[in-house]
């Protein structure tokens, strides 16, 4: 519960927050750590800041005897983690918070982020126990606002429904718009995502949750706001129908892809899969898990870190470290199997 801890936080505005780094109880370390921890098709993605600095990005599901939570908290731990400075909730949907009570019982969180927004009566449980939890350390990001994790700059990209409004470095008018397709609104709790870009040197790591279709299409079209981004989690666990649209791909022209897809969610046809290898300049393409329903449409089996169905599953993690000159290294828990490559 919060209230064991309540007394050591400050209720912070995200302002304050923007040149004042967190005390952290993780080493220090010449890069910048991102890990994708399996939880089986939901969102659970860990930042680390060269100077230690941590924020996990969702949660993961409300499984029996806290499976997701201490999935987290392993991973955590082998990263020499004993606490998180920032825990960042994109929406309250059952697979990105569902886990959160049973890991706030695990280690101490010292600060919440979320969309700020209400949400409709079937996701309302999540909502209310994410405010039970967060108590006075919950803090509001609107879509524009930045802070620092140490010395990663995050930038929050959309939240509530609202989008940036600016063009970032190497943004601007989008030809892969002519004649893109549009999609309805999917539902509005995909649309408030909380999601952020986090840059450190020339790299950039964009995490947009479940930012839907129709979003993507108001964020790239008819100007692409963001520019192009060095690496990619798929928006919606890669389940390219509700997401994923071409002209927002295209634009943003990733260099490395990662799937935080399940077994049997995300890329649950081959399109899922086919429309991120045919991004122009993509160098990699990286999943979670090994995608049951679309055999053949996989990417190789040493770039894949699970191949189990959920039952049976070893939950390894994929791992992306960063150096301060801009090579990064994407490795597969599972085997030790890893890529450098130099971000553009």
């Amino acid at each position: 519960m919060r209230s064991a801890r309540v007394t050591r936080l400050l209720p912070l505005l995200l302002a304050a927050l923007l040149h004042t780094p967190a005390a952290s109880s993780h080493a220090q370390s010449p890069t910048m750590d991102i890990y994708w921890i399996d939880v089986e098709g939901g969102g659970a993605t860990l930042v680390i800041a060269p100077t230690g600095e941590s924020m996990l990005v969702d949660t993961g599901w409300p499984r029996p005897e806290g499976r997701d939570a201490r999935r987290i908290v392993e991973t955590m731990r082998e990263a020499g983690l004993e606490k998180l400075d920032y825990m960042l909730i994109t929406h309250f949907h059952t697979d990105h918070v569902g886990s959160l009570a049973a890991l706030d019982g695990m280690i101490p969180i010292d600060r919440f982020l979320d969309h700020g927004g209400e949400t409709e009566e079937r996701n309302q449980q999540w909502r209310d126990i994410y405010l039970e939890v967060a108590g006075d350390a919950r803090m509001v990001a609107a879509a524009g606002d930045t802070m620092r994790l140490g010395d990663v700059d995050v930038k929050f990209i959309s939240s509530n429904m609202e989008l940036l409004d600016e063009t970032l470095d190497g943004g601007g008018p989008n030809p892969h718009c002519d004649g893109a397709e549009h999609k309805p609104a999917a539902s509005p709790e995909n649309q408030r995502t909380l999601g952020a870009l986090f840059s450190f040197g020339r790299f950039s790591f964009l995490n947009l949750g479940d930012l839907d279709w129709d979003m993507e299409m108001r964020l790239s079209c008819p100007v692409n706001r963001l520019g192009t981004v060095t690496l990619y989690q798929t928006s919606r666990h890669g389940a390219f129908d509700g997401a994923g649209a071409p002209a927002h791909l295209w634009a943003i022209s990733p260099q490395v892809v990662v799937f935080n897809n399940g077994p049997r969610k995300g890329i649950t046809a081959p399109h899922m899969y086919e429309r991120a290898a045919a991004i122009p300049g993509v160098e990699g393409i990286w999943q979670t898990h090994l995608a049951l329903e679309s055999p053949g449409h996989n990417t190789a089996e040493d770039m894949i870190a699970n191949f189990e169905d959920t039952d049976d599953c070893q939950a390894h993690w994929l791992r992306t470290s960063v150096s301060a000159d801009g090579r990064f290294t994407v490795t597969n828990g599972r085997n030790g199997y890893s890529r450098t490559y130099t971000a553009r």
